[in-house]
């Protein structure tokens, strides 16, 4: 963890150099006062709309295990999303499935299956965005077979977690014989593991759920792409939607390797580096990313504040969670 923690804060402080590398900060400043700060409601409002969103999804994803009330899973949303953005490590992830456990009898195990297929959803609906967009977008070849190919690759493994519910005794035994050969002291505690894992996948053998939670997926990454071009309006950017969308992928890439707590650094580089392809001026683009870093953070922080005293936990909690 203390590796990762440093590769983190040395990317964000090498990303947040080469963002500012060869800028004058008083052209920043100025930039600030030439913003139309009137498309700030509808951005925020934007982006706590996908909070709400994110929290009814995962509601349904849990629903086949217990049905959780909303006021709950919104609550814990929103300090898993703080914890996400505060803890190094990437440790914050435990952060919602450790905290529903409080709340239901789910089992940390199958929350943790729900996170997993409600990430998988997450990176085949972007995936199926970035393709769409990449026949309207000029870009290198390599990259559209790199898309087709990532694509490709996360539907195989949709289709082998469909398969693994779907014969879920089949799996259970053929996963019992191979972690069999482990010491029986393990191996009983880890095929419970697995047991419990594979119950997080129990909305894949429900069509209906299903589609419903694909459908609110899309919606929630539109939404996101909403924000975004709102705030093209606010600094006068000239640009197609599509550039939006653009814009969001990169930036997902971008805050999916290591990062210092809060995105810095990734945030700001990978935003510079996605307007560039649309000829926005280091400057200017460099304003965007302080503005959208500020606002993005920002409501994750306030909405993660508001409701961390329901929701009591601490890093040694996690580390003790990640270890089990």
């Amino acid at each position: 963890m203390k590796k990762k923690v440093i590769a983190g804060l040395a990317l964000g402080a090498l990303l947040v150099y080469l963002s500012v590398r060869g800028i004058q900060l008083q052209e920043v400043a100025y930039g600030f006062r030439t913003i139309h700060y009137g498309y700030a409601i509808p951005v925020l409002a934007a982006l706590f709309l996908m909070q709400v969103l994110r929290s009814f999804r995962w509601g349904l994803i849990l629903n086949p295990l217990e049905k959780v009330d909303q006021l709950s899973l919104f609550s814990v949303t929103s300090v898993g999303f703080l914890a996400i953005i505060a803890i190094p490590a990437r440790l914050g992830e435990l952060a919602r499935p450790y905290l529903i456990t409080k709340k239901s009898r789910i089992p940390m195990s199958s929350a943790l299956g729900t996170i997993f297929v409600e990430r998988l959803l997450d990176t085949i609906t972007i995936l199926i965005i970035a393709v769409f967009v990449l026949f309207f977008t000029p870009l290198p070849p390599w990259v559209v077979r790199s898309g087709f190919l990532l694509l490709l690759l996360t539907l195989a493994l949709f289709v082998l977690m469909f398969l693994l519910i779907v014969r879920r005794d089949s799996s259970l035994r053929v996963l019992g014989h191979l972690v069999g050969r482990l010491p029986a002291r393990y191996a009983d505690r880890i095929k419970r593991i697995i047991s419990h894992f594979l119950e997080g996948f129990r909305i894949m053998a429900d069509p209906v759920l299903l589609m419903s939670v694909a459908g609110l997926s899309i919606i929630i990454w539109l939404v996101d792409v909403l924000a975004i071009y709102l705030l093209f309006l606010a600094f006068d950017f000239q640009l197609p939607v599509a550039a939006a969308f653009v814009l969001m992928i990169i930036l997902i890439i971008g805050i999916a390797i290591p990062a210092a707590p809060g995105f810095i650094g990734n945030w700001h580089y990978f935003c510079v580096l996605g307007l560039s392809i649309f000829g926005i001026p280091k400057t200017d683009a460099l304003t965007f990313a302080i503005i959208y870093h500020f606002l993005s953070i920002g409501i994750v922080v306030v909405l993660g504040l508001i409701f961390l005293p329901f929701n009591r936990f601490s890093v040694s909690d996690l580390r003790r969670q990640a270890r089990s």
